[in-house]
């Protein structure tokens, strides 16, 4: 069950411009999440916005009860977030998510994300590392400039592929195409995804066609957290013979394999 905390802010990060790291004492929230996982945070008392923003855990310290998370300032919520300060409390709601990834039952997995879709694929590589599974990561950004958490995820990974738009760092490309590359010379067990909807579709698609199986992390806007104001519904994959059905991301994921939904 998801808890309502005041989080302490013990660690704050400027990794780009506009992109920042915040690590938070919630051993409420830590002891109990899962990779996949996200938060809701309330990021104003008094004033505008409202809604709590989602926000897709980074890392989580177990031991030391921290939940560690990034964003990218993008509107008016995360620009009053990213002013918080070290010692200031940060109204926090969560782990919230049903989906989760799971990776007990592979020993080869492939992990690709894009953009700010990377942040919450560290925790499932550190993990799956942590129990001894191959993981080897794939990471697409636009450019040199946006590039961000290379050496953390070197860490967490057997093989680390980092790929920008314009060749201007890493290999030059989509992260998609190199693991492809890969899946012709060894299959993984199984592919995990978070990133833009254009990359999704095409790492469901090419999981379908070599019958892989696919776990994708859904990226919606999600108000409440908890499946009250129905705004992030998205189409399950269902045959044409039956009605089609949603489920709503913040409950039934934001984790899915990817074959039961329509993207």
């Amino acid at each position: 069950m998801p808890v309502q905390i005041y989080a302490e802010l013990v660690e704050k990060v400027k990794l780009k411009d506009d992109i920042y790291h915040f690590k938070v004492k919630a051993p409420e929230v830590a002891k109990v999440a899962k990779p996949g996982n996200f938060i809701e945070i309330r990021v104003s008392d008094t004033t505008a916005p409202f809604l709590r923003r989602p926000i897709s855990i980074y890392n989580l310290e177990k031991d030391e009860g921290i939940v560690e998370f990034i964003f990218q300032v993008k509107g008016q919520g995360t620009e009053i977030l990213s002013s918080k300060k070290v010692g200031d409390k940060i109204d926090i709601l969560g782990p919230l998510g049903f989906g989760t990834f799971k990776y007990e039952n592979y020993e080869k997995i492939s992990v690709i994300g894009g953009g700010i879709g990377v942040f919450p694929l560290y925790e499932l590589s550190k993990c799956a590392k942590n129990d001894n599974k191959n993981v080897n990561i794939y990471l697409g950004f636009r450019n040199k400039d946006f590039v961000v958490l290379e050496e953390e995820f070197k860490k967490v990974s057997d093989k680390l592929i980092i790929t920008t738009d314009d060749g201007t760092y890493g290999e030059a490309g989509f992260a998609i195409n190199f693991l492809k590359q890969d899946i012709e010379k060894e299959e993984p067990d199984c592919i995990y995804a978070c990133g833009p909807l254009p990359m999704l579709k095409a790492v469901r698609e090419l999981a379908m066609e070599k019958n892989i199986p696919c776990q994708i992390s859904l990226e919606e806007r999600m108000g409440c957290g908890i499946g009250a104001c129905l705004g992030c519904a998205v189409k399950t994959a269902k045959s044409p013979a039956e009605a089609p059905e949603y489920w709503h991301v913040c409950k039934g994921g934001p984790v899915f394999e990817a074959k039961e939904v329509e993207i």
